[in-house]
């Protein structure tokens, strides 16, 4: 796996940087093609916390975490436990989903930061591919997001999934 470490206000050490690859190895295990994958990791500070974000994304889904810690040593002991479990939990489903599909169509997604005094401060460009609803939630759980929007295959509209505070999801339809 390459990984691309980049730091937000935070300094990157070589220790941090032999540690992160350290620990992101061990995900290595979980990828037929480590050699095409590539994790973006941001590491920055908000108060007096560390913040350590790591995305994954792969022809067939994307991973993210975020983990907040004072200590970042901690924080990326957390992230990579969280990515582990999510990678666990989801590969039975993953499987079965894609197991069919010989070219899955990456989800990219274009960060556009804006540098004016508008109140919009960040802004995604989505390639949206249709999907069902059950491949939706699961690529709502792998980027541990709150809502994830796609294009639903059986209404043939956009549609919003999203978490309730009860743990169950909603879907709002775009006419």
């Amino acid at each position: 796996m390459r990984i691309e470490i980049r730091g937000d206000k935070v300094k990157v050490t070589e220790a941090i940087k032999s540690y992160i690859e350290e620990k992101l190895g061990h995900l290595d295990q979980y990828f037929e093609h480590k050699e095409e994958i590539k994790a973006y990791v941001v590491i920055r500070v908000r108060n007096n916390e560390e913040i350590f974000e790591v995305t994954i994304p792969t022809p067939k889904f994307s991973l993210r975490v975020e983990t907040a810690h004072k200590d970042l040593y901690a924080a990326i002991d957390l992230s990579i436990d969280k990515l582990e479990r999510q990678i666990r939990k989801n590969k039975t489903k993953m499987r079965k989903k894609f197991k069919d599909i010989l070219q899955y169509e990456l989800l990219m997604q274009q960060d556009v930061e804006e540098e004016n005094d508008s109140k919009i401060v960040k802004r995604k460009t989505l390639s949206l591919k249709p999907m069902d609803e059950e491949e939706a939630i699961l690529q709502l759980e792998l980027l541990d997001h709150d809502f994830f929007i796609f294009k639903n295959e059986s209404t043939g509209t956009f549609s919003v999934l999203y978490k309730r505070k009860d743990g169950s999801y909603g879907i709002i339809d775009a006419e």
